[in-house]
């Protein structure tokens, strides 16, 4: 990666996100690419699922005979580090660098699965190697750039991103649709739906570095750039 690079990262927002363009795509992984993500999904959830309680609950009327069940899902390694890295910056002011450093590369990991998942690389996405997504998030110093009662509400201040990327990744599916059938033709991706599908992918982790990595206080950017 070349100095001109490093130097437009270290001056953007704490969380950041680069994908190569592809210059040409392979049709075939492209037709099985749901087939093809299988097992690396798999891999994904059972890391990133780690820890997740699945809870039942059986209701009975007054013969025993059940009459409705319920199921419900809590936890999971990453949403429980989240809510102790905000205990930590609320009662310590600390931010222990090994949870940084784990979550830092599990958002590389689960954003390398996105991206060949939306069709944006051939490249079947490594547990370790950055491959053609280059994703970078800054380390805070906390008891100067964190406010440490910021974290109880962060995720509420956040909830008007929320509404826009619902609809975003809405349209960011369509467009993943006719990437599809655009790569199976002449086997590129148009490059302005590739721009939009990569710019949700950033704001959305624009959203997570500061509502649920709580690593920066700067609000994130309406913005796909």
């Amino acid at each position: 990666m070349d100095s001109n690079k490093n130097t437009e990262k270290n001056t953007g927002y704490a969380a950041r996100l680069e994908i190569d363009y592809p210059k040409e795509l392979d049709r075939g992984t492209t037709f099985f690419r749901l087939l093809w993500i299988i097992p690396i999904a798999i891999i994904l959830g059972l890391v990133s699922g780690s820890g997740e309680s699945v809870y039942h609950t059986v209701y009975l009327n007054e013969a025993n005979q059940v009459i409705r069940t319920t199921q419900e899902t809590a936890g999971g390694l990453a949403i429980g580090l989240s809510g102790a890295i905000a205990l930590m910056i609320i009662f310590h002011q600390r931010y222990p660098r090994w949870w940084f450093d784990f979550l830092r590369e599990l958002a590389r990991f689960e954003t390398r699965v996105c991206a060949y998942a939306g069709l944006l690389t051939d490249q079947y996405p490594s547990t370790t190697e950055e491959q053609s997504v280059h994703l970078e998030i800054d380390y805070p110093a906390v008891k100067t750039d964190l406010n440490r009662w910021l974290p109880l509400v962060k995720w509420l201040l956040a909830i008007p991103h929320y509404a826009v990327l619902a609809c975003l990744s809405i349209g960011s599916v369509f467009a993943v649709i006719f990437a599809w059938f655009a790569i199976l033709l002449t086997g590129q991706y148009p490059k302005a739906l590739f721009d939009f599908n990569v710019g949700v992918i950033r704001w959305w982790l624009r959203v997570r570095a500061y509502a649920f990595l709580l690593v920066t206080d700067s609000y994130p950017p309406f913005s796909l750039s």
